[in-house]
Formats: structure tokens, C-alpha cells, sequence
């Protein structure tokens, strides 16, 4: 298939390691279309729900929809940064990159989650 649309009730629920207090929905993987390498997905974050700190083999952009996520993530083998995402903010590193967010707010959080 060369493309596909995903409407807001096909999201499918599923278990991301390392995550909690979370509802991770996945809305495109890889196989959906031809040759495809992106994953995307929606987490629904509850106040202090997060995940742990530790890396993945792809690249990855975080966008804050709504609420507030703080975030630890290395720069290099020495140093890293530390802040909190607000709404319209995003994040955007490489493969292999440790790093962490934790809703450090009131309200849930939605953010979604790009794979490559």
C-alpha cells in the first residue's frame, strides 16, 4: 500500500517498555506503507507518569500538544540538558540518544511521538 489514513478511532493501544503511569496509542507503523522506515504514535501521560531513562535504536521527535513534560536528555557522554516542554514545543534527537520526560504538571499530557 502506498499510503494510509488513520482516522482518531483506529489507534490501536499498546505497551511501550520503560514507560508509566501512560497510554501509548499507535496511529502509523512502518509496514503501512510501501518502504516505510516512520512509526508515529499519541501518549496520553498522566501527572507524573513518564519513562524511564534510556535510549532507542531510531530517531525521535517528541511534540507537546497539550500539558507540560519535563526533560532529561543527554548532549554527549558528559553532559545533558534539563528543561520542560511546553505545548507547541518539540524535541528532536538521534538514534541512541538516553533520555527522559516525566509530566511534571497538573493535567495529562498528550504528546506525540515520531520514529524514524
Amino acid at each position: 500500500m502506498s499510503y494510509k489514513i488513520t482516522r482518531k478511532d483506529e489507534a490501536y493501544k499498546y505497551d511501550a517498555p520503560g514507560h508509566f503511569d501512560v497510554r501509548t496509542t499507535r496511529l502509523h507503523d512502518p509496514g503501512d506503507v510501501n518502504d516505510g522506515v516512520v512509526t508515529m504514535g499519541l501518549s496520553h501521560f498522566l501527572p507524573g507518569g513518564g519513562c524511564e531513562y534510556s535510549s532507542n535504536a531510531r530517531e525521535s521527535i517528541y511534540y507537546i500538544i497539550e500539558g507540560q513534560m519535563y526533560l532529561e536528555s543527554e548532549i554527549d557522554t558528559e553532559n545533558e540538558v534539563k528543561t520542560t516542554l511546553f505545548a507547541g514545543d518539540t524535541y528532536h534527537c538521534g538514534p541512541n540518544t538516553k533520555k527522559s520526560v516525566v509530566n511534571n504538571g497538573t493535567t495529562a499530557c498528550q504528546m506525540l511521538v515520531v520514529l524514524k
